[in-house]
């Protein structure tokens, strides 16, 4: 029976489904929710006369958490070959037909014709459009540039922003930022994060450039900072810096985020990465997958000079999770993590999203038996219906 304290007010649904992965797979196989939560875990819930429930026969179909995408160019990445050169925004229906139910968007190079201000615009549309939005304050550059002229006020007082990045390290495109002025922003962004309560990760962008991982190696060898407060990504851009990465979680604990490369050119694709990630002895617990999409992938000779870009989708992300899954590599259980459970983690969010639960977001993505995404629910509401959309 659905629990009597379960409100009766408004409409609910009903999900009924084949199977579900939470990301363990659970006995239950009916899911209900309501007021933007899961409200209720069962097999076979009766539905009482008269209550305005929604219910969704998906029998042949599995119950998984909504994919969330922590690197994401909702406004548009690129600029780096000029005007004509900046990426397309992102649409709510591209994020939801990968099954993907949270975004964390974030600016790049250009943060000059694009501005903190824009991404929280956009944040904020994508949210009324009903994708759960969230962003990092700041750029590639340091000094970070922000919303309220502060890191730490811009993550006290803006309820979108959830830590700082993408700050670019070991790249040409960088301001090459000193080991103090690191320091300095990780701290802030600390400090702010405390005083509003969110986790206020600081999200690396790693280049090909010769130092690697050096700058934040240094920064939790010769600080107070814990390896949860930063978040290298990229890190299959080639393949000594995927070797580095790896000695990174290892010797840290940390978290690394491999990104989908739509074409990995002298890197690794996500895939390849993540394979041998493993391989080394990283624990799944410490990967994270992200898309990068509606971001440049620019092209420059040796001496630094534009030859051309592509735009990255989130297309990539989806395949090569599948990919992992197919070939063995990790069970559903485990690579779930990659793109959902862990991905929480490292955002503080993991008390809400990246688990069907009880109590937390109905964020739920029904996946076929290919692991194809046909349905994506976001707090309780449908975004993403295959059969509506072909």
């Amino acid at each position: 029976m659905i629990p009597s304290d379960v409100c009766k007010a408004g409409l609910m649904t009903l999900l009924r489904v084949g199977g579900i992965n939470s990301p363990e797979r659970l006995e239950q196989t009916d899911i209900l929710m309501a007021g933007g939560r899961i409200t209720a875990l069962g097999r076979d819930l009766d539905i009482p006369r008269g209550w305005p429930i929604h219910v969704v026969d998906a029998h042949h179909l599995i119950a998984v958490p909504a994919f969330i995408d922590q690197h994401v160019h909702v406004t548009g990445g690129g600029g780096e070959g000029g005007c004509g050169t900046r990426c397309p925004e992102i649409t709510a229906r591209e994020i939801a037909s990968m099954g993907i139910g949270t975004v964390v968007g974030v600016l790049g190079t250009d943060s000059i014709s694009r501005s903190p201000a824009d991404l929280l615009a956009k944040v904020r549309g994508l949210g009324a459009e009903g994708i759960s939005a969230f962003m990092y304050t700041g750029a590639y550059r340091v000094p970070p540039p922000t919303l309220t002229g502060d890191i730490q006020r811009d993550l006290a007082w803006i309820p979108e922003v959830i830590g700082l990045g993408e700050i670019a390290i070991s790249d040409h495109r960088s301001s090459q930022p000193r080991q103090d002025e690191i320091e300095r922003i990780v701290s802030d962004t600390r400090v702010g994060a405390m005083l509003a309560g969110k986790r206020g990760i600081c999200h690396f962008h790693i280049g090909d450039g010769k130092r690697g991982l050096e700058p934040l190696r240094r920064l939790l060898s010769e600080t107070e900072i814990p390896a949860d407060q930063v978040i290298p990504t990229h890190v299959n851009r080639y393949a000594a810096l995927l070797e580095e990465a790896a000695d990174y979680a290892l010797a840290f604990n940390a978290t690394v985020d491999v990104t989908a490369f739509e074409d990995a050119g002298d890197g690794l694709s996500a895939f390849d990465a993540v394979s041998r990630l493993l391989a080394r002895g990283v624990p799944p617990e410490l990967i994270t997958m992200s898309s990068d999409c509606n971001g440049s992938l620019p092209e420059f000779d040796t001496n630094g000079t534009y030859l051309g870009m592509k735009v990255a989708k989130n297309t990539t992300l989806i395949a090569d999770w599948q990919r992992l899954v197919r070939e063995g590599v990790l069970p559903l259980e485990s690579a779930l993590g990659l793109i959902s459970t862990n991905v929480a983690r490292v955002l503080g969010l993991h008390a809400r999203k990246g688990r069907i639960a009880t109590g937390f977001d109905a964020d739920v993505t029904l996946l076929d038996s290919e692991l194809q995404p046909q349905q994506t629910f976001v707090a309780g509401q449908c975004v993403y219906d295959v059969r509506t959309t072909e």
